[in-house]
């Protein structure tokens, strides 16, 4: 390779927000020129916590493509690929499976938080316990050296790096030990100051329509001491300026933060501003979104191609593990 290689991906739970936005897909965009980038869509993944609720995941899949690409992510420039269609994934994830301990995998540190917010009780499926197994298996698969992370996801790459390890010292040197690369995630609130999410119904999502814009930023919490407009505000408080620090011009922020402690704008003015930063942002994510969606078979093109090309290089790494294994 000369370039490293970034293995990253998201699970098909539905359309994208701004949060995923300026969170992911921008410093992903990024990476194209930098990196030899395979981006997945995990869907075997979303069936750790959603393994009952399926109807939904082809259409998902769909939609999260299409937000990906209008986005700007290149399929001429990554590969786009779906985690079933390549089922050398599921053979590495097994053969993991049999070198790793499961007292290593109980001690992640998200383990115990999911079967609690799930209410699992003793019923732990062994998908959930095993997903940083197959998180292993999605990243060395494709021998990928980089993976772009947030401090909380350390924890999840260094089991990956471990079994590497276990496994290149056991059989044969196969696997890099892939590095984190920290990425800055901004903090970017949900229209009620809450934490953006599709769960809570304050997202505001790529696909939203220009009306559907104007209407979430018209509803979005602001600072609640400020009653009247003759009220000095705090910005720091209010979910409207949150946004103004991403998505506006940083002079621009400076002005309204500075109206608003002196009670020199209101907050209508002030998301007045805020909606028309923000349909001009998506402007050009909505109208590539259209051209997708109406044509649905390039969806399934794009899906293709990067499964050919996934697959190449996964059946590559299995000859060698195989070899290696002497099975």
């Amino acid at each position: 390779m000369s370039k490293g290689r970034i293995l990253s991906g998201m699970r098909p739970t539905g359309r994208l927000h701004v949060g995923h936005l300026v969170g992911v897909l921008d410093n992903w965009i990024k990476f194209q020129d930098e990196y030899d980038c395979y981006f997945m869509i995990a869907d075997w993944h979303a069936l750790t916590t959603k393994y009952d609720q399926t109807e939904d995941i082809k259409d998902n899949i769909r939609e999260l493509v299409i937000d990906w690409i209008s986005a700007g992510i290149d399929p001429e420039k990554s590969v786009i690929f779906l985690q079933s269609d390549v089922k050398e994934d599921a053979e590495l994830h097994l053969l993991f499976s049999m070198i790793t301990s499961v007292s290593r995998l109980e001690r992640v540190p998200t383990y115990k938080e999911q079967i609690e917010e799930l209410g699992l009780g003793n019923s732990v499926p062994y998908g959930l316990l095993g997903y940083p197994v197959l998180q292993a298996a999605d990243i060395l698969l494709y021998k990928g050296d980089t993976v772009p992370v947030g401090k909380d996801q350390l924890p999840h790459l260094e089991l990956t790096r471990e079994i590497g390890r276990r496994f290149n010292y056991l059989y044969e040197e196969i696997f890099p030990e892939p590095e984190p690369k920290l990425t800055k995630v901004p903090k970017l609130l949900g229209t009620d100051g809450r934490k953006m999410s599709k769960s809570y119904g304050n997202a505001i999502f790529l696909a939203d329509s220009k009306d559907e814009v104007e209407e979430k930023v018209k509803q979005m919490v602001t600072d609640p001491q400020r009653i009247r407009l003759k009220d000095p505000g705090d910005p720091d408080v209010c979910s409207v300026y949150n946004f103004h620090t991403i998505f506006n011009e940083s002079e621009k922020t400076d002005e309204l933060a500075e109206g608003c402690r002196n009670a020199g704008i209101g907050c209508m003015n002030c998301k007045g501003n805020l909606r028309d930063v923000l349909v001009d942002e998506l402007a050009e994510i909505r109208a590539k979104r259209k051209e997708l969606e109406k044509n649905p078979e390039r969806i399934d093109e794009i899906l293709a191609a990067g499964a050919k090309k996934a697959k190449k290089v996964a059946q590559a790494t299995m000859k060698e593990v195989r070899s290696a294994m002497n099975l």
